[in-house]
């Protein structure tokens, strides 16, 4: 059975900075994500030693938890650049596309996009992420929300912002709605923008 491992991210700690900081980067990367895939591989070998179903189902929830929390991670990574506003890469710039059109079709415009999801997202009630994701069935763009570290199963997920108090509180204290303003300035809409165009021709989640 292959472990899984955590993947490097595709810019430097620092490189997100002034809207994530280093010590943010570093923390939420190296502790909180390694946490989540030391669980899940220990989830995994127990899992494959049980004998019985009681033993497999009490194995349920390690597996979903920390499976989840691997998983959005490891998206979420990808899901930021350097900004562009700093003159450090693409983060935040939107470019005429498919991805620009889908969401002016869907939403208006990028502002309104960011408005009905950062409101959306700051609702959500103790931890969990917020989701710009692509409906399967209509292919039109929607905002969701999971709780804790619950994956975003309902829909293709094209953006996925995490509003755990461990990816924002060493910078932003408790005020989320801060927290969810600046992140659209390290968004990478390129990232985003692949996995539309990928989400559009596939039949998986």
């Amino acid at each position: 059975m292959s472990t899984h491992t955590l993947p490097d991210l595709p810019y430097a700690y620092d490189a997100l900075e002034p809207f994530i900081s280093r010590q943010i980067m570093e923390l939420h990367h190296k502790k909180h994500h390694q946490t989540y895939v030391n669980a899940l591989n220990a989830a995994e070998a127990s899992y494959a030693k049980s004998s019985t179903p009681r033993e497999r189902i009490a194995l349920q929830a390690a597996l979903k938890f920390n499976g989840g929390g691997h998983i959005n991670h490891s998206l979420f990574w990808k899901n930021l650049a350097p900004a562009s506003s700093e003159g450090k890469g693409n983060g935040g710039s939107l470019k005429a596309g498919p991805l620009k059109d889908a969401i002016v079709e869907a939403f208006g415009s990028l502002d309104a996009l960011k408005k009905e999801f950062n409101a959306t997202t700051a609702g959500i009630q103790g931890s969990g992420w917020g989701w710009l994701g692509l409906n399967p069935s209509t292919k039109r763009l929607e905002i969701a929300t999971t709780a804790n570290q619950d994956p975003l199963l309902t829909h293709i997920p094209i953006i996925g912002v995490d509003i755990w108090e461990h990816a924002f509180y060493l910078q932003y204290l408790n005020v989320k709605v801060d927290y969810l303003n600046a992140i659209w300035s390290v968004i990478n809409f390129e990232e985003a923008e692949k996995r539309f165009t990928e989400g559009l021709t596939s039949s998986k989640l």
